[in-house]
């Protein structure tokens, strides 16, 4: 087994982890914190396509001199950088609102289980009051 397929395997087994955490946990902190492992397992994944075919950054730093030939250096594929840059901000920003959202939340219910909130037990006004019953 090449270490491409292992860390395919790695990946695909972090995923499944924060699947089954955010499917199985009842309390608000840890579904965030599965969505944020399945958030790194993609980037991961990301980052293990735009090496594929090759690790080297495609940045030129030198010119190659007139007259000789140049050699093809496999580099790393650019476009999945940009889209891996581009999915840490996004993560990373939704992850800040919803532990925003959460510790709202918690000032309303402490224990943060989702049946107290799925039961509809609060007062309509408590977000608004500051969580003061």
């Amino acid at each position: 087994m090449d270490a491409f397929r292992l860390l395919e395997l790695l990946i695909l087994v972090a995923v499944l982890v924060g699947f089954v955490g955010l499917l199985l946990r009842r309390n608000l902190f840890l579904k965030v914190l599965a969505m944020d492992v399945m958030g790194s397992a993609v980037v991961a994944l990301f980052v293990l396509v735009a090496a594929r075919s090759g690790l080297q950054s495609p940045i030129l730093t030198a010119r190659p001199a007139a007259g000789t030939g140049t050699a093809f250096v496999a580099v790393a594929d650019p476009i999945p950088q940009a889209v891996i840059l581009t999915a840490i901000v996004i993560g990373l920003s939704i992850q800040a609102l919803l532990l925003v959202v959460i510790t709202r939340l918690s000032r309303v219910d402490p224990s943060l289980d989702l049946g107290s909130f799925e039961r509809g037990g609060l007062q309509r006004g408590s977000l608004e009051a500051g969580g003061r019953r």
